[in-house]
């Protein structure tokens, strides 16, 4: 080491910081791999995710050590300053080691949850520390204890490693600081941006498979967190990520995939504005979206899943069902967006936390409340997660209920009041705005099927081991909706109630495919309010299930969403499905014939076989392709261009 210091000086800490850095993150990667080997295999990536993966931790750590490298160059060797900075030199150097171990360590868990290494989801997360503090001491116990151990460590043994490498190491003359400092500095910028070409590197440019984990195996989770902290600085537009379109051809496209007449469509300003009678011509009804935590088709018995649901397997029976509905996404957000407003997934986050979506964005509680109906949203955690609150005040809904509002409840989690009492509220307000004279819309919300998987004992014969699982809290879910049907069922409120079960996403999305399309499926059930009991093989989206619901009550439909009306009988070569997995756009039509959209990379097409859930290649006609690409950017067109505008939407009533 002495003869190390000797020939390089100045720099010997800086360089001794980067081996580490390198081998910390390189024998993360190693481990990664080995973890999810079947998968790395099946890309036939290994190769490719060690030197790409080495050429982003180099960019990384050149980001990590350019202030350092000038600084170092200039200050060391001047008395009065020279300790004062090699002080806050190891300082930088230890808190620099740790972000890189601790990001490492928290990945397999954030990949077990998301399949994907941490991203704008563990920032998002961050913002609302009650919540998740008490999900991570609820149910990550080991990981908090072992992120703690290595927090400890890492900070105890950097300390050491930095004192060792900054102590003895000799300065050069005063005429050699600046020079230096500024050729460290070149060498690290050229490092960091990884390319003498007019961009500096990104993700994207080192993506080579359709598995999305494998891509993110190249980079490392320092930078890939730093990368989405990046890209949530601005609204992310389709257009910067899937092939391009004139403006003209995308709202020609997407009127004509809609059911309506072309002909129809008369606002220029707002090109999607169209009237949709209702079917349903009595007195308008009430409705209530009953949307399930990450309620996979897969974990429903009446649809082909495990035998979990008995209670929602029984009503499925006496209801209108879908068997091939699809999620737009895999947040609880992005679900939310699809069912209360009918809007497109698009890469950005969804509307419900842009800024454009928290004040005169369209819901169909616009338009109910227009119609004279008391608009609702029930929640059983503190509706401010996630900006929930703040989307549906500013969109239409004139009520909230949610943890603050519940009285003595049984059992109350990480995520807030157990199912059980969610529904007994939910049954308490509906049976209160039964009494006025007005219909009434609620927005239901659940919580118990999410990590860390609590609820109250003793209510169901456990599915499997430990209590805590995913398939337990599915089975309780179900156990809580059964004794509210009772309830509904019995009361005043259900005849002229339109109900309908459907998930906001899947519960843990993964696959080494483009799009893993079987965990986009999701329970889709429309009862009550004499609904005629039928099953619907058509493929359909959760953007479709806001019209339906509209046409179902009573109410016409004027408004901008494009999704189908499907109380009507929409032509087969229409009916699609949409889904938004991370920057990748699926479009999906009634024959199973799927367009994929991956950023910055050629269109993919394929023929999807649901029995095995592959992506077999195929090549399929420009037309198909075309409208698939219209729809992948027709969101961020409609936001930008603020289509969605309710208060426009009036001025042209």
């Amino acid at each position: 080491m002495d003869i190390a210091k000797q020939l390089l000086g100045v720099l010997f800490p800086i360089i001794a910081v980067f081996i580490v850095g390198l081998i910390i993150l390189t024998t993360s990667r190693i481990a990664l791999c080995i973890w999810k080997r079947d998968r790395v295999k099946k890309s036939n990536g290994l190769k490719t995710i060690l030197i790409s993966g080495l050429r982003m931790d180099v960019v990384t750590l050149c980001y990590l050590l350019i202030l350092p490298s000038l600084l170092t160059c200039l200050l060391t060797g001047f008395e009065a300053i020279s300790g004062v900075w090699l002080i806050i030199l190891r300082i930088w150097f230890v808190a620099g080691l740790w972000l890189l171990v601790y990001m490492e360590i928290s990945t397999p868990t954030f990949i077990e949850e998301y399949d994907v290494r941490p991203n704008r989801f563990f920032v998002e997360y961050l913002i609302y520390p009650k919540e998740v503090m008490s999900m991570l001491w609820t149910g990550y116990k080991l990981e908090l204890f072992l992120g703690f151990v290595v927090t400890l460590l890492t900070l105890y043994f950097g300390w050491m490693f930095s004192g060792v490498i900054v102590s003895d190491i000799s300065s050069p003359a005063w005429y050699w600081r600046l020079p230096l400092g500024l050729v460290a500095v070149a060498l690290c910028v050229l490092g960091a941006r990884s390319s003498f070409g007019h961009r500096g590197i990104n993700p994207s440019m080192i993506a080579f498979s359709n598995d999305n984990l494998m891509n993110d195996f190249t980079l490392n989770s320092t930078y890939s967190v730093l990368y989405a902290i990046k890209l949530m600085k601005t609204e992310e537009d389709s257009s910067k990520y899937y092939p391009k379109m004139e403006h003209d051809k995308v709202m020609d496209l997407i009127q004509k995939s809609t059911h309506v007449e072309q002909s129809q469509y008369t606002h220029q300003e707002l090109p999607t504005l169209v009237r949709r009678p209702a079917s349903y011509k009595g007195k308008p009804k009430n409705i209530v979206i009953l949307l399930q935590e990450s309620l996979g088709s897969r974990f429903v018995g009446g649809l082909g899943g495990l035998p979990l649901t008995p209670n929602l397997d029984e009503i499925i029976k006496e209801s209108w069902y879908f068997t091939r509905l699809y999620a737009t996404g895999t947040r609880s957000i992005r679900g939310i967006e699809a069912v209360t407003s009918g809007f497109s997934p698009t890469p950005a986050n969804a509307v419900v936390k842009l800024p454009k979506g928290q004040q005169d964005f369209y819901t169909i509680a616009q338009t109910l409340y227009h119609n004279g109906y008391h608009t609702q949203f029930i929640y059983g955690g503190e509706s401010h997660f996630d900006n929930m609150k703040g989307y549906c005040l500013g969109n239409g809904f004139t009520d909230i209920q949610d943890l603050p509002t519940f009285i003595k409840p049984q059992f109350v989690g990480s995520w807030g009041v157990c199912d059980e009492d969610l529904y007994e509220k939910a049954h308490q307000q509906f049976t209160e705005l039964n009494k006025s004279d007005k219909p009434f819309f609620s927005f239901v919300f659940t919580t118990t099927n999410h990590s860390p998987f609590e609820y109250p004992e003793g209510k169901i014969e456990p599915y499997n081991s430990p209590a805590a699982t995913r398939e337990n809290t599915v089975k309780y879910s179900d156990f809580a909706f059964g004794e509210f049907i009772k309830q509904a069922k019995a009361s005043d409120y259900w005849d002229n109630t339109i109900f309908v079960v459907v998930a906001d996403h899947d519960s843990r999305v993964s696959g080494d495919q483009s799009i893993p399309a079987d965990y986009f499926k999701i329970p889709a059930i429309i009862f009550g309010g004499g609904v005629e009991a039928k099953q619907d093989d058509r493929i359909a989206s959760q953007i479709d299930l806001p019209p339906t619901l509209l046409s179902l009550a009573g109410i016409d439909n004027f408004g901008p969403m494009i999704g189908h009306d499907l109380t009507q009988d929409i032509e087969t070569s229409k009916l699609r499905a949409m889904m938004q997995f991370h920057n990748t756009f699926a479009w999906m039509n009634n024959d199973n014939q799927a367009v994929v959209f991956q950023a910055n990379k050629p269109v993919e097409t394929y023929q999807y076989d649901t029995q095995t859930h592959d992506l077999n290649p195929m090549t399929l006609p420009q037309d198909i392709i075309d409208m698939a690409n219209a729809n992948a950017l027709w969101g961020s067109l409609a936001y930008k261009n603020d289509y969605y505008h309710w208060g426009k939407v009036k001025q042209a009533m």
